[in-house]
Protein backbone atom coordinates (compact mmCIF):
# COMPACT_ATOMS: atom_id res chain seq x y z
CA UNK A 1 0.00 0.00 0.00
CA UNK A 2 2.23 2.80 -1.20
CA UNK A 3 -0.54 5.31 -1.83
CA UNK A 4 -3.24 6.62 0.45
CA UNK A 5 -6.70 5.37 -0.40
CA UNK A 6 -9.55 7.83 -0.85
CA UNK A 7 -12.48 6.67 1.25
CA UNK A 8 -15.66 8.71 1.36
CA UNK A 9 -18.69 8.23 3.59
CA UNK A 10 -22.04 7.99 1.86
CA UNK A 11 -25.59 7.38 2.95
CA UNK A 12 -27.01 3.90 2.71
CA UNK A 13 -30.67 3.67 3.57
CA UNK A 14 -32.45 5.97 5.96
CA UNK A 15 -30.09 5.98 8.91
CA UNK A 16 -26.98 4.08 7.90
CA UNK A 17 -23.76 5.09 6.20
CA UNK A 18 -21.03 3.14 4.44
CA UNK A 19 -17.46 3.92 3.54
CA UNK A 20 -16.81 3.91 -0.21
CA UNK A 21 -13.32 3.41 -1.65
CA UNK A 22 -12.60 5.61 -4.65
CA UNK A 23 -9.72 3.59 -6.14
CA UNK A 24 -6.91 5.01 -8.20
CA UNK A 25 -6.11 3.58 -11.62
CA UNK A 26 -2.97 2.06 -10.11
CA UNK A 27 -5.01 0.19 -7.49
CA UNK A 28 -7.30 -1.26 -10.15
CA UNK A 29 -4.35 -2.21 -12.38
CA UNK A 30 -2.66 -4.07 -9.51
CA UNK A 31 -5.89 -5.97 -8.80
CA UNK A 32 -6.13 -6.94 -12.49
CA UNK A 33 -2.58 -8.28 -12.49
CA UNK A 34 -3.47 -10.44 -9.47
CA UNK A 35 -6.46 -12.02 -11.28
CA UNK A 36 -5.79 -15.56 -12.57
CA UNK A 37 -4.58 -15.56 -16.19
CA UNK A 38 -6.65 -17.27 -18.87
CA UNK A 39 -9.95 -17.13 -17.04
CA UNK A 40 -12.67 -14.55 -16.63
CA UNK A 41 -12.84 -13.17 -13.08
CA UNK A 42 -15.77 -11.28 -11.63
CA UNK A 43 -15.26 -7.50 -11.57
CA UNK A 44 -17.53 -7.35 -8.52
CA UNK A 45 -15.12 -9.65 -6.67
CA UNK A 46 -12.25 -7.35 -7.65
CA UNK A 47 -14.19 -4.42 -6.16
CA UNK A 48 -14.92 -6.37 -2.96
CA UNK A 49 -11.24 -7.34 -2.64
CA UNK A 50 -10.14 -3.72 -3.09
CA UNK A 51 -12.65 -2.55 -0.46
CA UNK A 52 -11.42 -5.20 2.00
CA UNK A 53 -7.77 -4.39 1.33
CA UNK A 54 -8.25 -0.70 2.05
CA UNK A 55 -10.74 -1.07 4.91
CA UNK A 56 -13.84 0.22 3.16
CA UNK A 57 -17.37 -1.19 3.03
CA UNK A 58 -17.56 -0.92 -0.77
CA UNK A 59 -15.61 0.16 -3.85
CA UNK A 60 -17.04 2.63 -6.36
CA UNK A 61 -18.21 0.68 -9.44
CA UNK A 62 -18.32 3.75 -11.68
CA UNK A 63 -14.71 4.67 -10.91
CA UNK A 64 -13.60 1.07 -11.54
CA UNK A 65 -15.37 1.05 -14.93
CA UNK A 66 -13.74 4.35 -15.91
CA UNK A 67 -10.35 2.99 -14.96
CA UNK A 68 -10.98 -0.22 -16.93
CA UNK A 69 -11.70 1.81 -20.07
CA UNK A 70 -8.54 3.87 -19.55
CA UNK A 71 -6.47 0.76 -18.84
CA UNK A 72 -7.74 -0.82 -22.07
CA UNK A 73 -6.58 2.26 -23.98
CA UNK A 74 -3.17 2.41 -22.28
CA UNK A 75 -2.54 -1.33 -22.23
CA UNK A 76 -1.10 -1.10 -18.70
CA UNK A 77 -2.86 -4.15 -17.19
CA UNK A 78 -4.81 -7.26 -18.29
CA UNK A 79 -8.33 -5.75 -18.27
CA UNK A 80 -9.64 -8.73 -20.29
CA UNK A 81 -9.48 -10.87 -17.16
CA UNK A 82 -12.51 -9.11 -15.66
CA UNK A 83 -14.52 -7.75 -18.60
CA UNK A 84 -17.10 -10.25 -19.81
CA UNK A 85 -17.04 -10.13 -23.64
CA UNK A 86 -20.74 -10.99 -23.75
CA UNK A 87 -21.78 -7.89 -21.78
CA UNK A 88 -22.44 -4.47 -23.40
CA UNK A 89 -19.63 -2.87 -21.36
CA UNK A 90 -17.08 -4.89 -23.40
CA UNK A 91 -17.82 -2.70 -26.44
CA UNK A 92 -16.28 0.28 -24.58
CA UNK A 93 -12.90 -1.46 -24.41
CA UNK A 94 -10.31 -0.95 -27.15
CA UNK A 95 -10.74 -3.84 -29.59
CA UNK A 96 -14.13 -4.75 -28.16
CA UNK A 97 -15.34 -8.24 -27.26
CA UNK A 98 -13.20 -9.91 -29.94
CA UNK A 99 -9.96 -8.63 -28.42
CA UNK A 100 -11.06 -9.74 -24.97
CA UNK A 101 -11.78 -13.27 -26.23
CA UNK A 102 -8.44 -13.40 -28.05
CA UNK A 103 -6.45 -12.23 -25.02
CA UNK A 104 -8.18 -14.70 -22.69
CA UNK A 105 -7.57 -17.55 -25.13
CA UNK A 106 -3.93 -16.48 -25.53
CA UNK A 107 -3.35 -16.81 -21.77
CA UNK A 108 -4.59 -20.41 -21.54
Amino acid sequence: MDELPVIKTRRKGRSLTQSMLIPSEKMVAEALRAAPPGELSDVAEIRRALAREYGADACCPVTVQRHLVQISQDGTAPFWRVVDPDRPFARRMIGGPERIRERLAGEK
